[in-house]
């Protein structure tokens, strides 16, 4: 096991924090959850930067790597349902991607890393987990479920464009600048 599978196996060990912080919340408590939160959350970019560094990517890395995004944010966000901040249906479109492309995942030949909408997909879901965990009051309770919201969406855009064909990608990049250069 490398030092990027290290650190994305290390961001594990947030989830029962994370638990614990919800469990029984007070201001406290809740702070601490947004702060291991935040902490393991940026060990994503950090895996995936020292994987590329390092020239250190690997099938199990990447393989990895979103198994253990899917835990710290599903964890927090089942946590949230009990909490009764967010409605479980929201969630369930968010485990039924994540499922989804799971599944998908597994019969490829060759692992891809995330594309541009599961990276948006992801740091949409980091920022409205952080919002939801934080005490922020009463004046919070609104934009944080817009950032939830959108993060459902952009959960679910992301999965759709996982699922389309690569040839369709192509045609329909080529078909773009066909136009664009027609401009």
């Amino acid at each position: 096991m490398n030092i990027p599978t290290l650190v994305t196996v290390s961001r594990l060990l947030a989830v029962p924090i994370l638990l614990w912080s919800l469990s029984e919340p007070t201001p406290q408590s809740r702070w601490i959850g947004v702060v291991f939160f935040i902490v393991a959350a940026g060990t994503d970019w950090l895996d995936g930067y020292l994987a590329r560094k390092l020239d250190q990517v690997t099938d199990l890395g990447k393989f990895l790597d979103p198994l253990v995004d899917k835990l710290l944010v599903l964890a927090p966000l089942l946590a949230l349902i009990e909490l009764g901040q967010i409605p479980a249906w929201g969630v369930f479109l968010i485990l039924g991607r994540e499922l989804t492309i799971a599944g998908w995942r597994v019969n490829q030949t060759t692992i891809s890393g995330a594309n541009i909408w599961g990276k948006l997909k992801t740091v949409s879901q980091i920022i409205a987990i952080a919002l939801l965990i934080a005490p922020l009051g009463a004046t919070w309770k609104l934009p944080s479920l817009v950032a939830f919201w959108v993060s459902v969406a952009l959960t679910l855009i992301s999965g759709l464009i996982y699922l389309i064909p690569s040839g369709a990608t192509k045609d329909t990049s080529t078909l773009t600048s066909s136009i664009a250069d027609r401009g």
